[in-house]
């Protein structure tokens, strides 16, 4: 046998030598290269974390499921519009108008003008454009828009309705002049959430049958649920029913009168700014 392995009878007592004197055996010295590595399912990880099976694969589905629901986002078809809505271009435009008179009473008040479609990202942006504005409580937003994303506009109408803010279709220069437009389709939704709606002579507010841009497995039971929808909301905003009607007869812009509007109570109080 070597020298190293040559043992004493006394317990834990070596020898290094046959003729070297008695030492003892370290208490708690180096332990061996092998006893400093962790070991991780069985083998020696050299002081590395090396993954398990289970936990790669679990991580795979979780990264997965997260691309398959931004896959599914993206392919929305009005998902790029939306993104280009929100971090590069906004569909609408707005201008602050510091005083108008709409009703000829001479109270000025102030004033948000929007214009542009309603895009699908447009609610946001419409309650930005509210809050940089710090409109008060019977302020006035006016809308001057073909229409656009009946969801986004029922949202900016609900907004207008909780702030307390009249609506009237038109434009208006820094003046404070009031000149008649129009606002078809989803925009009447927005202009239903006003009290009071401002009817100024010459303004235009068009309404026609829902479409949607995507294929739809029913199209008759989608068509049921909107208007079942926009009856509900048109209710709240203390519309005639007649309104949802006079959507669902034509596929075209039907423009209404002022008489018919009023009938629909639509309109609640009409001004001529001249």
């Amino acid at each position: 046998m070597s020298a190293d392995d040559c043992q004493d009878g006394a317990a834990g007592v070596h020898r290094s030598s046959p003729t070297g004197p008695r030492v003892m055996a370290p208490q708690g010295g180096t332990p061996p290269p092998e006893a400093s590595r962790r070991w991780v399912g069985g083998h020696p990880s050299q002081g590395l974390f090396r993954p398990s099976f289970w936990s790669v694969t679990i991580f795979a589905l979780l990264l997965s499921g997260i691309g398959v629901r931004a896959y599914r986002d993206l392919s929305r078809p009005d998902a790029w519009d939306y993104w280009r809505e929100t971090y590069v271009s906004a569909s609408m435009t707005a201008s602050v108008i510091p005083a108008i008179d709409i009703d000829g009473s001479g109270q000025t008040r102030r004033a948000l003008a929007i214009s542009g479609r309603i895009g699908p990202a447009s609610a946001g942006w419409f309650r930005d454009q509210l809050d940089k504005a710090h409109l008060s409580n019977g302020d006035v937003v006016l809308l001057s828009s073909k229409g656009g994303s009946m969801d986004q506009a029922g949202i900016m109408g609900e907004t207008i309705r909780a702030r307390g803010l009249a609506t009237a279709v038109g434009t208006a220069d820094m003046s404070g002049s009031v000149r008649a437009s129009s606002c078809a389709s989803a925009c009447v939704l927005v202009y239903a959430g006003g009290k009071p709606r401002y009817g100024i002579k010459g303004a235009m507010l068009g309404v026609h049958r829902f479409t949607w841009k995507e294929p739809i497995d029913n199209p008759v039971a989608e068509a049921q649920r909107m208007q079942g929808m926009v009856l509900g909301y048109m209710t709240d905003m203390g519309v005639s029913s007649a309104i949802v009607e006079a959507m669902s007869q034509t596929a075209e812009i039907r423009w209404l009168s002022q008489q018919q509007a009023l009938a629909m109570n639509l309109v609640t109080t009409p001004v001529d700014p001249r």
